[in-house]
């Protein structure tokens, strides 16, 4: 896990070297940088596979034909070094991919079990192929103008532009929506990667996409095995790995397979989930830490939070992520998470039931819905689903919109939470083999008998507390009325809670 940054700008390496400075938290373990004939490929290490300084980056492939800088993790390197008899000197991921890369070409990224945002540049024909992992786990960051540059996090990028100015569109997604889409930023000139593409001569080139098609729902045998399966790939690491542990069902299930020794939850001193929390870590026996965030030290928290980032947070919970992950990362380098179980079994039911019995789309009911303001921005809300139109059924347009686009907000919000602790965050419940699986497996399988995320409550009744697998589903709430001292409703605390973000940057809300 670390930050990458490249250019072909005409700047100082001094320049360059601040630059990749303002994310050092991303690598603190190590840090370089390589010059080739006038582009600078940058990188911060977190030593989480292959400790040893052999596999350090910018890193070069056995032919020297090739360099990578690589953010990320491919939990089955091992496994496709054998496949394709890829000797491994270092023992890491980083190898595998160029050497792969020098084998497959473009195709070596069908193969990837992981997560992963990576650049490689072929020294001998001046060529550079970047790639980001299907579903968005790690964030890759653009400019492309006169010159081209790529990073792990917008503010390096925004600190060598030369002229910054705000993205209309990208504000009012912000303030509908709480996030950014079609790979909108806030800023004009900087651009979010597609998830699922990659990049090669000048060119997107989308390699996946989400099966569309109906299929016929998996038993509860095929189901646990991909769980199980997607959470022991996560424990490969050699530092110690931890837990997330809400007390709802999801985390809890991860905690149960991964067997980690210490878990960890977050609340506010009168909104938490400590109790439930508490109960499922009994049960597992292990080394639980339920950390109290007080509410004096939000906005500060925040308002540190986005100076670093130079980009709005999307969710309130982003700073108790933060302040829990602090002290994740006394013990932990490695944190699991439960983030993409909701997509995959409708667990925002409220929409998804909506959906599901709507005979014809309706925008309007959708931002009633969705909308995180109480005066819908009806056009840019259908900008914003404009992808996924093209379904035409209701529930396979949210389905999609969900697992693609909202997810995706999340991981964002994951990601620079805890790498801002130089902490890498998994997520089992994003590996793209249980995501094709139930793709397009109706309703009735998610919502059995009216049963919300009814077969993770099959598969693991026997193995968490009853009242914790019965229990409804809780969100994580922050208390706003708390935080900013008031009465108001939900929608004028999410107002304030935005401009307090884009005031910080200089936006005007």
């Amino acid at each position: 896990m670390c930050g990458l940054f490249y250019t072909n700008k005409d700047i100082t390496r001094k320049q360059f070297l601040k630059a990749l400075n303002i994310m050092d938290y991303r690598g603190p373990d190590y840090s370089k940088v390589v010059k080739l004939e006038g582009q600078y490929f940058g990188h911060n290490r977190l030593k989480v596979l292959g400790l040893k300084n052999n596999s350090n980056q910018p890193y070069y492939s056995k032919t020297q034909q090739h360099l990578i800088i690589y953010n990320g993790e491919i939990y089955n390197f091992k496994e496709l070094a054998k496949k394709y008899s890829i000797e491994l000197s270092t023992g890491c991921d980083t190898e595998l991919l160029i050497e792969l890369f020098e084998r497959l070409g473009p195709d070596f990224l069908n193969e990837l079990n992981g997560m992963f945002a990576l650049l490689i540049y072929n020294i001998e024909n001046n060529s550079l192929f970047v790639a980001r992992d299907r579903l968005g786990i790690k964030p890759l960051y653009y400019s492309i103008e006169k010159t081209v540059s790529f990073c792990s996090e917008p503010a390096p990028l925004k600190s060598i532009i030369d002229y910054i100015s705000f993205d209309e569109l990208g504000l009012r997604q912000y303030k509908q929506s709480r996030s950014f889409f079609n790979g909108h930023t806030l800023y004009d000139q900087i651009k979010m990667f597609p998830p699922g593409h990659y990049y090669l001569n000048g060119k997107f080139v989308r390699y996946w996409n989400l099966p569309d098609a109906e299929q016929a729902e998996p038993t509860d045998e095929e189901l646990l095995y991909l769980i199980k399966s997607s959470i022991k790939y996560r424990m490969i690491s050699d530092v110690p790995v931890g837990s997330y542990l809400s007390g709802g069902i999801d985390s809890s299930i991860i905690s149960y397979f991964s067997k980690a020794s210490d878990t960890w939850t977050v609340g506010q001193e009168k909104n938490n989930e400590f109790y439930w929390a508490s109960l499922v870590a009994k049960r597992l026996r292990t080394n639980h830490h339920s950390v109290s965030i007080d509410s004096d030290i939000y906005i500060d928290t925040l308002k540190k939070m986005v100076e670093i980032r130079q980009e709005p947070l999307s969710v309130p919970n982003e700073v108790l992520i933060y302040k829990m992950t602090q002290k994740v990362k006394e013990k932990n380098t490695v944190i699991l998470s439960g983030e993409g179980a909701d997509e995959l079994f409708f667990g925002y039911d409220r929409i998804f039931r909506w959906a599901n019995n709507a005979s014809t789309w309706d925008l309007k009911e959708f931002a009633k819905h969705y909308s995180y303001s109480d005066k819908n921005d009806l056009e840019i809300i259908e900008y914003s689903l404009e992808p996924f139109l093209h379904l035409k059924k209701p529930l396979a347009i949210v389905a999609t919109f969900f697992q693609i686009s909202h997810l995706h907000t999340l991981l964002r919000r994951l990601d620079y939470a805890t790498m801002l602790c130089s902490v890498e965050a998994r997520v089992p419940f994003v590996d793209h083999r249980i995501i094709e699986r139930l793709a397009g497996v109706p309703i009735e399988y998610r919502m059995k008998n009216n049963i919300v995320k009814a077969p993770l409550k099959r598969i693991c009744k026997n193995i968490l507390p009853t009242e914790v697998v019965e229990r409804e589903k809780v969100g994580f709430p922050v208390d706003l009325n708390e935080i900013f001292n008031n009465k108001l409703t939900f929608h004028q605390n999410m107002h304030l809670f935005f401009k307090v973000n884009l005031n910080i940057l200089g936006a005007d809300i």
